[in-house]
């Protein structure tokens, strides 16, 4: 491999890690909120870096245990109801699906139900342990999109491993640098919090159906497919626009009305 083929490969890689690491950012965002406050920054830094550093192992381990991750572990065949083959990957893409719709869920009750937004939440001494092991946990679900499709890029992935494996870092150094950004944005605009939570809303579905397409699942003898990324894209484009027009017109009635 020359050197221009090197860099170019090189180049597509962390843009490719840039583009699959925003939906993992998001959820880093919202999750580091969980936190204490003085420690928050910490949080994001600290789950990134150690989720990076998994994420070059687990790249080492799908290139030499590929066939252990596509194994059909167990099957259901509950005929006319669900049906599917299950390899370590989908159950691991599934479950992630379920827990991201689990903390979207979660976060938007408390929205609809909180009293007092200036109130903080009561946080234990732990609790910014357990963030931190969240959002290990979630960089590692969303690492198989990004590690999987780096894999396909690279001609030779034994001998371009440690490509791979700058782009890596290079995408985490970049998470790194606009953790905080990101989460300061979506603290001083509310507003935008909302949206992100339905954003990571369908993170989770897009999970739970690439999930099902792996495992070759059939809910009620209809086939389950994976939600494309140029759809998701799509999707979040809309709601973004959808947003900022609500967004203007709200001020704009709200100017009418001072008048």
């Amino acid at each position: 491999m020359g050197i221009i083929e090197i860099v170019m490969t090189l180049g597509m890689l962390v843009l490719l890690q840039a583009v699959l690491g925003f939906d993992n950012l998001l959820y880093i965002s919202l999750e580091s909120k969980r936190a204490p406050e003085s420690q928050q920054s910490s949080v994001r830094k600290w789950g990134i870096g150690i989720a990076v550093a998994l994420r070059v192992i687990l790249l080492l381990l799908l290139i030499k245990m590929i066939s252990a991750f596509q194994a059909v572990w167990f099957t259901i065949s509950w005929k006319g109801f669900i049906e599917g083959a299950f390899n370590l990957h989908s159950i691991i893409v599934l479950v992630g699906g379920v827990f991201i719709l689990y903390t979207a869920m979660k976060e938007i009750f408390h929205m609809t139900v909180v009293d007092d937004f200036q109130s903080e939440v009561k946080r234990d001494s732990s609790s910014a342990k357990s963030v931190i092991a969240k959002i290990v946990f979630m960089n590692a679900v969303f690492s198989f999109d990004s590690i999987l499709s780096a894999i396909a890029l690279v001609d030779d992935p034994n001998r371009d491993y440690w490509i791979m494996g700058i782009a890596i870092l290079s995408g985490g150094a970049l998470m790194i640098w606009l953790a905080d950004g990101v989460s300061t944005f979506l603290q001083k605009n509310r507003m935008y919090e909302v949206l992100g939570l339905f954003i990571l809303f369908v993170v989770g579905i897009m999970l739970l159906t690439e999930g099902g397409e792996l495992a070759e699942m059939k809910l009620f003898g209809n086939e389950i497919h994976a939600m494309s990324k140029t759809t998701f894209y799509f999707v979040i484009t809309i709601m973004l626009l959808t947003e900022v027009v609500q967004t203007r017109y709200k001020k704009k009635l709200l100017a009418l009305q001072k008048k």
